[in-house]
């Protein structure tokens, strides 16, 4: 036999070209029809669900051209499939009466979904500051846990949690102390978060109130309700202090949130709602000021005129 010969075993074509297929075949993902209720949502989904006008208009879109995006999912221990993906598609196809999805089943560990899941909502266009709070919160804390070490000393973990949320920060197109900011937001009672989410209370002094405890921020509350106003940065940074040094109550909340503030003495505001009754919807926020404007003039000129009789 010659020196360079191969004791090769050579299969058949069929045989090469079967294995070829299934090895391809095991790697591809394929959309399944699973039945509506095996499909549950992801454990503490932070992303609310809202039957709102976008809802409605998604239902129709599911009414006449069905579920075009399959939905991301993953086998549960218990049985059926947590949605990491399309959790408002799954409620549209609800209410459209669909009886199955089209999905994609994927074996993911507990941090990869939240990942997966975090950043596919990220994408839409409006997102309210509670969803981002907590999405942010649980995308760092999936970031540590991929990572997570326990050779490392303290200085490196400082260093190593800085990294992550930078990461978190670098996804979402955001600085990193804005990211740290949102997850802050997390620390509030529900009341004041949602207080947040309707744009009660603006972001900025938010930030500040949850430094309180729960049973201070519950003290806030009913002294804001009581005094009917809403926190500027400045009383808010102030409540914070106090807190700090121990002196916060409902009365000391009262009478910092019962304070007239200096732009509302300086300053007439009137709700765009008020406002919208007057003018065609077409106009905008602009055209409606120099309308205004053009009637002052007018008004104040019949005055003048008025006067001069």
């Amino acid at each position: 036999m010659p020196k360079n010969s191969l004791n090769v075993s050579l299969k058949g074509a069929d045989d090469i070209f079967s294995t070829e297929e299934s090895r391809q075949e095991q790697q591809r993902e394929q959309v399944q029809q699973i039945p509506i209720g095996e499909l549950f949502p992801f454990k503490n989904h932070p992303f609310k669900v809202l039957d709102d006008e976008s809802m409605q208009r998604t239902v129709e879109s599911v009414e006449q051209y069905g579920v075009l995006s399959p939905l991301i999912a993953r086998p549960r221990p218990e049985g059926g499939y947590e949605i990491i993906s399309g959790h408002r598609r799954q409620h549209a196809a609800q209410l459209a009466g669909l009886d199955a999805l089209p999905v994609i089943v994927r074996q993911m560990d507990d941090d990869a979904a939240v990942l997966l899941m975090v950043d596919s909502n990220l994408q839409r266009e409006n997102i309210l500051p509670s969803e981002r709070a907590f999405a942010y919160k649980m995308k760092l804390e999936a970031i540590k846990n991929q990572g997570a070490r326990s050779d490392l000393t303290s200085g490196q973990i400082v260093q190593k949690s800085k990294l992550s949320i930078e990461r978190v920060a670098e996804d979402a197109g955001e600085g990193y102390k804005t990211v740290q900011r949102f997850i802050r937001l997390t620390n509030l009672i529900p009341e004041l978060l949602d207080m947040v989410d309707e744009k009660k209370i603006a972001f900025n002094p938010a930030v500040e109130l949850s430094y309180l405890d729960e049973s201070q921020q519950r003290d806030f509350l009913e002294a804001m309700n009581d005094t009917q106003n809403a926190p500027s940065l400045s009383q808010a940074q102030r409540l914070k202090k106090l807190a700090q040094e121990g002196h916060f109550s409902y009365d000391v909340a009262f009478a910092v949130m019962g304070e007239e503030k200096k732009d509302e003495l300086d300053k007439v505001v009137i709700k765009n709602d008020t406002l919208r009754k007057y003018f065609p919807r077409s106009y905008t926020p602009k055209q409606m000021e120099d309308t205004i404007i053009k009637l002052l003039d007018q008004w104040q000129r019949k005055q003048q005129r008025q006067n001069e009789r």
